[in-house]
């Protein structure tokens, strides 16, 4: 069974990390997101879970809501084949996720840990918003935390520059 909410918050409570979570309604988007008038807007993560043309590779890339990816460039500096938006029966499959909800700590649902996580260098050594496999909340975390959890999970994370 995939995480829910409650999992997220009882894991965080179980290894004493700090956050703040705040319930808001149901978001799909960035701008749903910041239209919930939530505290810390700056902090709030886009999510992009993207996968290679063949289906062998997939990739989760957070970074600042305010950025623009672009994967013609993502797959030029990473050396990958071409990139293109994983389906929702992906995501289910890998995360765990429904469209909405996608979340770096969707990773503890990747039991084959072949998601690679690509986060923004922006958001080293500081507070993330993201939401706890839900899209009807949002926790603001230490990103130290988040990847701390995410290598004793086992999957492959990069800090890059975007």
């Amino acid at each position: 069974m995939p995480l829910t909410k409650k999992d997220i918050t009882d894991l965080l409570d179980s290894k004493k990390i700090k956050y703040e979570i705040v319930e808001h309604q149901p978001v799909y988007t960035i701008d749903e997101m910041l239209e919930c008038e939530i505290p810390h807007p700056d902090q709030i993560a886009k999510n992009l879970f993207i996968r290679d043309d063949k289906k062998r590779k997939y990739y989760l890339i957070t970074c600042l809501e305010d950025k623009k990816i672009n994967l013609k460039e993502f797959r030029k500096e990473h050396d990958t084949r071409p990139l293109t938006f994983a389906s929702e029966d992906d995501l289910m499959a890998k995360l765990g996720l429904y469209r909405g909800a996608v979340t770096p700590f969707g990773i503890l649902n990747n039991e084959e840990n072949d998601v690679i996580v690509f986060l923004d260098k922006d958001y080293e050594n500081k507070i993330m918003g993201i939401h706890p496999c839900d899209n009807t909340a949002t926790v603001f975390v230490n990103t130290r935390d988040v990847v701390k959890l995410l290598k004793e999970h086992g999957n492959e994370i990069h800090f890059i520059k975007m």
